[in-house]
């Protein structure tokens, strides 16, 4: 797959010349309804011979339309794992448009224009209620977007994505969360939801309880499930390990702490400090607990153990 990061007024040196079926969207998560957009691209494409190209955004609209710092806004897949997430779902090209000030003021024709028109687009394909260009709602409505196309390509409106009578949405998703209910996040995404992070060393507090951690260092872009203890599976290298995460502040320890992601891998005592790690949260155990004493703290350590093995071995991930 080929990634080609687009700045605003593009070089039309940048684009490839060929023409292309494209996926419009923003595709925060990647869930099942994205995956509907972007593999009905891929059966067009596949159907007329021509490669599958997606347009999205390097940051969230939010930050420009909401006057958000960058800081205050997460995401369910940052850049490095939605390239990934494309890649594997068969796309072919990927534009990543630098999302400025100056770019959201483009009218929806000249949107239409210079960034479907120029791309040499012959069938864009988009989710029912994708937005483009600067306007009012009627405005950048999809269901306008042959106004503005003029029968230079055809147009793909893909329908909403249900699930328990309900929308997939990346909003949806964050609710769920919110509430440690990770089977429902995996219905809705088509897998577990996974972190990526850099294990840095911590207090090594673990160690000394028996129930050795590694610290894994995510960016503060990153969306999170809430704070609490979950059986995880942990990836090192290409081999994936059983274990228990903690999201949270270490209350047992102090009062002020700052927020961190632990993770207690079974039978592993590899030192893996300054590798990147790949978390998948599975199934929130219980929320976190200010123990009296130590003794208190490994007795429940001991009880979540268990309480993963469990999980695992009824579940046989």
């Amino acid at each position: 797959m080929k990634v080609i990061p687009i700045h605003h007024p593009h070089d039309p040196l940048q684009l490839l010349t060929e023409e292309v079926v494209m996926v419009l969207g923003f595709f925060d998560g990647i869930h099942k309804g994205h995956q509907k957009v972007i593999q009905t691209g891929r059966e067009i494409a596949k159907k007329r011979g021509l490669k599958l190209a997606v347009m999205t955004f390097n940051q969230h609209p939010a930050i420009i339309f909401q006057r958000k710092m960058p800081t205050e806004v997460t995401y369910l897949t940052n850049l490095e794992e939605k390239e990934k997430r494309m890649a594997d779902l068969g796309v072919d090209i990927l534009y990543i448009v630098d999302f400025t000030e100056e770019f959201s003021k483009l009218s929806p024709q000249k949107f239409v224009d210079e960034y479907i028109v120029d791309f040499h687009t012959k069938v864009a394909v988009a989710g029912f209620d994708y937005t483009y260009g600067h306007g009012t709602k009627e405005e950048t409505s999809v269901e306008i977007l042959p106004k503005y196309a003029k029968n230079r390509f055809e147009i793909v409106i893909v329908d909403e994505e249900l699930l328990e009578n309900e929308k997939i949405s990346s909003t949806k998703i964050r609710l769920l969360m919110q509430k440690g209910d990770m089977l429902g996040v995996a219905k809705r995404l088509g897998h577990f939801y996974t972190t990526t992070g850099i294990v840095v060393h911590g207090d090594a507090r673990g160690r000394l309880l028996g129930f050795p951690t590694a610290n894994v260092q995510v960016d503060s872009s990153v969306y999170l499930p809430k704070n609490g203890v979950y059986a995880v599976r942990m990836k090192v290298g290409d081999i994936w390990y059983l274990g228990m995460g903690s999201i949270g502040h270490n209350d047992t320890f102090g009062s002020n702490r700052k927020l961190t992601v632990e993770i207690n891998i079974f039978h592993f005592n590899q030192m893996i400090y300054d590798e990147k790690v790949i978390v998948e949260w599975h199934d929130y155990l219980r929320n976190q607990i200010q123990f009296e004493n130590i003794d208190a703290l490994v007795q429940q350590l001991n009880q979540d153990k268990n309480d993963t093995l469990h999980y695992f071995l009824k579940n046989d991930n």
